[in-house]
């Protein structure tokens, strides 16, 4: 993460603090308060981010950001219910402004399962029609059918014991805009990508992209609810927003760079798997999952985001080479059978439960 200098948080949102906390920030010296808000990723004034942890239990998982408008906050995925307290805290140190909304960029649980708290702190939770419709789906129990994803959830999850689902209740179709004469914020969605209710945030004035899961900066791409052929496509438009900063999913901070290094990825997979395993056979298939992943390894662009060869569900590679397939020729790899299951054990426990 960068530094914080102290002129620059003043600059970036602490417009609040009194005359004297501005005199010992300036003075060299950081009033009490700050020194946790000062180790947060000002991108630009009054823009912040937060890089979460991808590790069983962590905290916050997904990454986070938030923006200071003149009024509120609006902050950028809503997290675990204990990394929703944990970005509350840090921008209760900067600001005590009202936290309006928190946007859901999409309905896995590490970005949407921290909702109840956001609400419960007065925020309104804001998310594209799809992530509705993708809950009623796949969490049932919510919707009085069979236990669902956050029953399984909840029983690796201690902070889900102690709060419950809460669905986004501020919907739209195509885009949502916030904009107070100073800062403006467009949520989009774009298409189908890591789920068929992605949507981003994008900050024209500043040329900041949230992609919440449309691009992540490692392998973390669980590509069980998605489409990637029209991932690819969806990459391609977020390419044209021309983003000076694209804030991920997950892993560090980048620039429009990622955008481009993902959808290769992605693109190089389709065609490795169209080339090499498409007219073999299901066991001859199977056993080219490794010359695919030696080959994309060797790519320094894509080469991050290919998981290393771990033993069944610790390793995600070959779900998405299964997924491809299934685009591809409309058929499921039966060699593959288990691998969207493990898949999405892999999911859950790097994005910290684990299920059964």
């Amino acid at each position: 993460m960068c530094k914080v200098s102290r002129r620059e948080l003043l600059i970036g949102g602490s417009a609040f603090l009194s005359l004297a906390a501005e005199a010992e920030l300036l003075a060299g010296r950081m009033p009490a308060g700050l020194n946790e808000a000062a180790k947060q990723d000002l991108v630009a004034p009054d823009v912040y981010f937060h890089e979460g942890d991808i590790a069983d239990a962590a905290d916050a998982v997904c990454n986070n950001g938030w923006i200071m408008f003149e009024d509120y906050v609006l902050v950028i995925d809503a997290n675990y219910p204990a990394g929703a307290r944990l970005i509350i805290s840090k921008i209760r140190a900067l600001t005590d402004k009202p936290i309006r909304f928190a946007f859901d960029t999409h309905h896995h649980g590490d970005h949407a399962y921290g909702n109840q708290i956001f609400v419960d702190n007065g925020g309104v939770p804001v998310a594209h029609t799809g992530v509705v419709q993708e809950m009623k789906q796949y969490e049932t129990g919510y919707y009085g059918h069979e236990p669902g994803r956050w029953e399984a959830a909840i029983k690796d999850r201690p902070d889900l014991k102690t709060t419950r689902l809460k669905p986004p209740s501020v919907l739209f179709s195509k885009d949502l805009i916030f904009d107070d004469g100073k800062h403006r914020v467009e949520l989009m969605h774009l298409g189908v990508a890591h789920t068929h209710g992605d949507a981003v945030a994008w900050l024209p004035n500043e040329r900041i992209l949230f992609t919440g899961d449309v691009c992540v900066n490692g392998p973390y791409n669980f590509v069980g609810d998605g489409d990637i052929g029209k991932w690819i496509a969806t990459l391609e438009a977020a390419k044209k927003l021309d983003a000076q900063v694209v804030c991920t999913g997950h892993g560090p901070r980048s620039t429009r760079a990622v955008l481009q290094d993902q959808q290769a990825f992605f693109v190089a997979l389709r065609e490795q798997v169209g080339a090499v395993m498409t007219k073999s056979s299901p066991d001859e298939a199977k056993g080219k999952v490794e010359m695919i992943r030696a080959t994309l390894k060797s790519n320094p662009q894509i080469a991050r985001f290919v998981s290393d060869r771990k033993t069944g569900s610790e390793d995600g590679f070959p779900s998405q080479v299964a997924k491809v397939y299934e685009e591809l020729t409309g058929t499921k790899l039966a060699a593959m059978a288990d691998e969207p299951h493990l898949a999405r054990q892999l999911h859950a426990r790097a994005h910290g439960v684990a299920l059964a």
